[in-house]
């Protein structure tokens, strides 16, 4: 990226939680962002909070969904930098033989498909532009194994062989393709997952924080700001020379269970 023109930025799953902050923090960098999201009320919602931000209803498993998405993107941006890859969901817990194919299916074609869907489609902008970066949001259990969470565990690993791949193949072409891998977030979405995992353990919530938290060196959530300043970090200049990297944003994540 050159570092004298504004960059364009687009953020997927921006419509609340760690997406929304990220967008933000472009915003703040003077960049020009596009944002999507799969829910129209948050996106609504992204869009009071951010009205410089372009907003688009995706579902990033649909590749007809993500074509017209980056047609948009192309008509109102005129170019492409950044590509954060931030759409994802939880999945189900449960034990393996419990859970369907069409939940297991539809963790792996949010989480690891859409990342593809977008990425195919943003990679000749950004060759355009001159070469720039992209962002694909793991997680610390593409690192671990995740007992009652595995669709979520195999996307997540999926994501981080994405990334390395896309980076050797991209870097010539000046594109610099890192994972991040946030930890335990303090947010809506993590304290879901743990209320989620306490019934079917059989524990309290309050029990199961504590026992997770446990693993954390730093015995802390983090927040999305610190995922947000790590993206905005890596698609810089500073972090131009950082490609192919699984970069852990976690305090320390020493196991999942």
């Amino acid at each position: 990226m050159h570092s004298e023109t504004r960059k364009r930025v687009l953020v997927t799953a921006a419509g609340s939680g760690i997406g929304l902050v990220i967008a933000k923090a472009f915003v703040r960098q003077g960049a020009a962002v596009a944002v999507c999201d799969i829910s129209e009320s948050n996106l609504a919602a992204a869009a009071t909070a951010i009205p410089e931000a372009s907003c688009s209803v995706t579902d990033v498993a649909d590749p007809q969904q993500v074509d017209e998405l980056f047609d948009r993107v192309k008509r109102e941006l005129g170019r492409l930098d950044v590509l954060i890859n931030n759409a994802g969901v939880g999945g189900p817990t449960a034990a393996v033989e419990d859970i369907s194919p069409a939940d297991w299916n539809r963790t792996l074609a949010i989480n690891i498909n859409g990342q593809f869907y977008c990425t195919r489609r943003a990679v000749p902008l950004i060759k355009a532009a001159g070469g720039g970066s992209i962002v694909n949001i793991s997680s610390v259990a593409g690192r671990f194994g995740y007992p009652l969470r595995t669709p979520y565990a195999a996307s997540k690993w999926a994501v981080i062989g994405f990334t390395k791949s896309a980076a050797m193949e991209l870097g010539p072409h000046g594109v610099r393709v890192n994972a991040l891998l946030p930890g335990f977030v303090n947010n809506a979405r993590t304290r879901a997952i743990f209320t989620a995992k306490a019934e079917a353990t059989g524990v309290t919530t309050d029990e199961l924080e504590r026992e997770i938290l446990s693993r954390v060196s730093l015995r802390q959530y983090v927040t999305s700001a610190d995922i947000a300043e790590m993206a905005v970090f890596l698609c810089s200049d500073a972090g131009r020379h950082i490609s192919g990297q699984a970069i852990s944003v976690c305090g320390n994540v020493e196991s999942m269970c």
